[in-house]
C-alpha cells in the first residue's frame, strides 16, 4: 500500500495560502490554520536571515583582508566600496533583528576561516594572518577603517 498524497493549498498556490493564512490569523480563526506549514515558513525566515548575515560577513571579511593585505592600489577604492556595501547590508539586518548581532559573534571564527580560504586562493602570493586581525566587536567591525591603521 502506498500512502495517498493530498495536495494542500500550500502545495498548489503558495500566494493564496499566505493570503488565507493571514486572514485567518487576523480573524483569530486559529483552528483553520495550516499550522505545520506556517511553522515551517516562520522557521525558514529565521534561517534566511542567518544565511544573509553569514554571507555578508564572509564577503566583508574578504574585502577587508584584500584592502589591508593585497598591494594593488588600483583596487583599493573598489574594495572600500564593497566594504561599505556589505557593512550597510549587515546594518540593515541588525536594524530589523538586533539579536542577530550575537549570531555574528557566534559565527565570526568560521566566517573568517571561509574568507581567509577564499582570499588565499585568489591571491596566493599574499601573506594573510591565520588569526583574524579585525575586531570581533560588531560596532567596530561595521565602522573601523582597518586599512588606515596599517599605514
Amino acid at each position: 500500500m502506498t500512502p495517498t498524497t493530498t495536495k494542500t493549498l500550500y502545495d498548489t498556490d503558495f500566494a493564496l495560502w499566505i493570503d488565507e493564512t493571514v486572514d485567518r490569523l487576523k480573524a483569530g480563526d486559529f483552528a483553520a490554520i495550516d499550522l505545520d506549514n506556517l511553522i515551517e515558513e516562520v522557521e525558514s525566515l529565521g534561517i534566511g536571515q542567518r544565511k544573509s548575515v553569514h554571507s555578508f560577513l564572509v564577503r566583508l571579511l574578504e574585502h577587508l583582508l584584500k584592502r589591508c593585505y593585497v598591494a594593488l592600489p588600483d583596487c583599493y577604492r573598489g574594495w572600500e566600496v564593497e566594504i561599505r556595501n556589505f557593512r550597510n547590508e549587515l546594518k540593515k539586518e541588525f536594524k530589523y533583528s538586533p539579536s542577530l548581532k550575537s549570531f555574528l559573534v557566534e559565527i565570526f571564527g568560521e566566517s573568517y576561516g571561509e574568507a581567509l580560504e577564499s582570499v588565499r586562493e585568489d591571491y596566493p602570493d599574499t601573506s594573510f594572518p591565520d588569526v583574524c586581525p579585525f575586531a570581533k566587536d560588531v560596532d567596530t567591525l561595521l565602522t573601523e577603517k582597518f586599512w588606515q591603521e596599517r599605514k
